[in-house]
């Protein structure tokens, strides 16, 4: 099952909600403007600019603004305002049916990708992009490009190659997200079904020697052996150790996968810098990777 879910159109309502860390009410209010001149309605969820610790709120009170936003027939999109940690807390607490009778777009990264996955195993498409905390740093391709994939515009996304890309051309099911939040995943009720797919993969501020550690995960999960094609994207401001680890991170990722005959691109516009564009998870992709350039179309 691959669960559609319906193209916006302006004056649809969408709701931002904070299921995960608090953030400045300054960034939520700038992407509700950006919304609104886009056309859409736009409803904050009630306990979106609360604080609770590190948190947004309580588990009970992030819960009940996702599942208000869930339940609620008129919101078409649920926007998530950030990430950092919460998602896992709250992710079994959300009853998910309604998304099987009503499919609707849930958006973010990063920490969001345990609903993401969620999504995956219940067979609906959810979009991996960015989140209000970004949206006045954002370059304009991310912004508009999620405004494309709201509104069901034609879409692809192509990048310059580098070096170390590995050639090739793949079909399949695009998954991922946040590379240390899938590894927390493998094993659980919410790892991703890996066959025959195309895997995406992003991460912030982790050391050189737990994305290797990460890899070596997916490899004896048997997610290396399963996937069609590998997609990094921004694994930004990575750390190292002193004395080094000794391979820097295109390099390491590619000693995990040189022997398996697929394509693999770095350097993709997706994730965590300025340039995130919208992807489609759950969708059916095109994946090629030539001498000149990095195409993905869905």
């Amino acid at each position: 099952m691959n669960l559609n879910v319906p193209k916006l159109s302006k004056g649809d309502k969408i709701a931002i909600v904070a299921p995960a860390k608090s953030i400045d009410k300054k960034q939520v209010f700038f992407a509700k403007e950006f919304f609104e001149s886009n056309g859409f309605e736009v409803v904050l969820g009630k306990h979106c600019l609360g604080s609770y610790n590190y948190f947004s709120g309580t588990e009970e009170e992030r819960v009940s603004d996702f599942q208000s936003a869930l339940d609620d027939p008129q919101i078409k999109a649920i926007i998530c305002a950030r990430g950092g940690y919460g998602c896992v807390q709250i992710v079994d607490k959300i009853q998910w049916a309604v998304m099987l009778r009503a499919p609707k777009w849930v958006v973010g990264f990063s920490d969001i990708t345990v609903f993401h996955s969620r999504l995956e195993h219940l067979g609906v498409q959810s979009i991996h992009g960015t989140m209000p905390l970004n949206f006045a740093e954002n370059s304009q391709d991310s912004l508009s490009s999620l405004i494309s994939v709201l509104t069901g515009n034609p879409y692809k996304i192509t990048c310059d190659t580098t070096p170390n890309n590995t050639l090739g051309r793949a079909r399949g099911r695009l998954v991922g997200g946040n590379l240390s939040v899938l590894c927390s995943l493998l094993g659980t009720n919410d790892q991703i079904d890996f066959v025959n797919s195309v895997l995406f993969i992003e991460d912030l501020t982790e050391y050189i020697y737990k994305i290797d550690r990460m890899f070596y995960s997916l490899q004896k999960a048997g997610v290396l052996d399963q996937i069609n094609g590998l997609i990094v994207g921004g694994i930004t401001e990575t750390l190292d150790t002193e004395p080094p680890f000794g391979l820097p991170l295109e390099e390491l990722i590619i000693s995990h996968i040189k022997y398996r005959n697929i394509p693999v691109a770095f350097g993709f516009p997706s994730g965590h810098f300025n340039d995130n564009r919208a992807l489609i998870l759950g969708a059916t992709v095109s994946f090629l990777v030539r001498e000149d350039e990095t195409e993905l179309s869905f």
